[in-house]
């Protein structure tokens, strides 16, 4: 079922305008999005993490007001230079003592799980760059015949004095693009011109033959290709991290815009704001990042995700323990919430129609459900989103301490805008409630009226001592104007 029956005028915030446009796809519902995807010669950190989830979060709350989205996300095997020259595969396999294609397969599948770890869910399609090589050289070519590339001896750089808005999404300056480059070749027409195509040294471990010689391909090239092959030549939405907007993607506009004759390229650029750690980047160069892995041991998918959601996707985000306790905090307190509403409606018997007082509250829930909704609509602004989210709890957790009864529709509509709200950007996927077997319950029953027994006596050192033991195993006793009752932690 959609969030909304109408769905919402979602604006987005677009790299290329430096500002807030309202969201048409080039086809009425349906979105097609490329994201870029890891250079796979190491471990993925929370720096990538904080990507992909706040892209997941835009797909699903995109899905959740009645779009389809077609999500495409590569991966990339080859061609990614370090600030030496050096290709990360190459890194990757010299460190780890193997061939660069076995680093890949290795370093590809642990980011797959780690994606599944984290509830991010699989792109429709996910393509490697080393598989598209006769694409990649089918272009190059295409460039070359066009006027926009040449060759010099084994490689092919693209010219970038034959476009005339290079620089557009970025905002740099032609006199800035000398400090950027990677390997200044001394035969290249301009020295900021970047490779499509790179002659390899004799027994590169990473090259295929072309009409120009062994080599491989330049970073660039491959999501230009990757990107038009399976979502044609103008898409929709185009993200990744803010560090790529110049010059991996300034350089995707020039080549692909160059090659179709077609302008956008990309309708809406969509880039995440940096994970930084004391203030810093969190970069492996540093080694100051922290893998995913590493922080699923320590926290699980729903308070990492919280976390990154806690800020708006374009800003940048300090990853710090007080952040991440806080984080866990409120995870625990929505599962403690649903917990206990379902706790009420296993107790709830016969309903009853609902009084002016639940229907109410029940305006208020439908109030902070369309605020969340307003939140996301606007550029995706999950913070906003998350406030009204907590409102909903707040308000819930207010309304059932006051009540002696509460109708069963009262309780199934908490539990159903709490779990569409956080669905619908990743959250409490997993969730269900819980349940004690049936023996333990007799036990737990039996446990409680030997508690009250003991505070009628005014025994409280024994009566804490059972709420307390029962505490540590995870079952939170609750003395209330009602009655005792019992609900389960996470």
């Amino acid at each position: 079922m959609p969030l909304c029956a109408d769905p919402p005028k979602i604006t987005v915030y677009n790299t290329a305008s430096r500002g807030l446009e309202i969201f048409q796809p080039h086809e009425e519902k349906h979105v097609k999005m490329y994201v870029c995807g890891p250079t796979v010669y190491d471990s993925a950190h929370l720096g990538h993490a904080r990507t992909y989830i706040a892209f997941d979060a835009i797909i699903r709350f995109l899905e959740s007001v009645g779009y389809r989205v077609t999500y495409v996300r590569n991966i990339t095997d080859v061609g990614h230079l370090r600030e030496t020259g050096e290709d990360r595969m190459i890194h990757g396999a010299t460190r780890e003592r193997k061939h660069p294609m076995e680093v890949a397969d290795k370093y590809m599948m642990e980011f797959f799980k780690d994606m599944d770890m984290l509830n991010i869910r699989r792109p429709n399609i996910q393509p490697r760059a080393s598989m598209h090589i006769v694409e990649i050289i089918e272009m190059v070519q295409g460039l070359i015949s066009r006027g926009y590339a040449y060759r010099v001896d084994g490689s092919v750089y693209f010219d970038i004095m034959k476009v005339d808005d290079y620089g557009k999404l970025s905002g740099i300056r032609r006199e800035e693009l000398d400090r950027h480059r990677i390997e200044p070749d001394p035969r290249k027409r301009n020295s900021a011109d970047f490779a499509l195509w790179k002659e390899a040294p004799p027994d590169y471990p990473l090259s295929w033959p072309s009409p120009w010689g062994r080599g491989f391909p330049g970073w660039h090239i491959e999501c230009s290709v990757m990107s038009m092959k399976y979502l044609g030549e103008q898409i929709d939405i185009h993200g990744g991290g803010q560090e790529l907007v110049f010059p991996h993607h300034e350089n995707e506009i020039a080549q692909s815009e160059s090659f179709t004759g077609k302008k956008p390229f990309v309708k809406y650029w969509l880039h995440t704001g940096e994970l930084t750690v004391g203030g810093r980047g969190m970069h492996k160069s540093l080694g100051n990042f922290i893998t995913i892995r590493q922080a699923l041991q320590n926290y699980d998918a729903d308070t990492i995700r919280l976390f990154m959601l806690s800020s708006h996707y374009r800003s940048p985000l300090d990853y710090s323990e007080s952040s991440m306790r806080q984080a866990l905090e409120n995870i625990m307190r929505i599962r403690g919430l649903l917990d206990h509403v379902n706790s009420l409606l296993a107790e709830t018997k016969d309903d009853v129609d609902i009084d002016a007082e639940e229907r109410e509250f029940l305006s208020k829930v439908e109030a902070t459900r369309l605020g969340f909704i307003r939140a996301m609509a606007d550029d995706f602004n999950t913070p906003e989103a998350l406030s009204q989210l907590y409102e909903l709890v707040r308000h819930s957790n207010s309304f059932i301490n006051k009540r002696s009864k509460i109708s069963s529709q009262v309780l199934q509509s908490i539990s159903k805008n709490i779990l569409d709200l956080c669905n619908s950007i990743g959250l409490l996927l997993d969730y269900k409630p819980p349940k004690l077997a049936a023996d333990a319950e007799k036990l737990l029953d039996i446990l409680i009226e030997v508690r009250a027994e003991l505070r009628r006596r005014s025994m409280y050192d024994l009566s804490d001592t059972i709420r307390s033991r029962l505490s540590e195993i995870g079952l939170i006793v609750e003395d209330t104007r009602e009655g005792t009752r019992v609900r389960v932690a996470r």
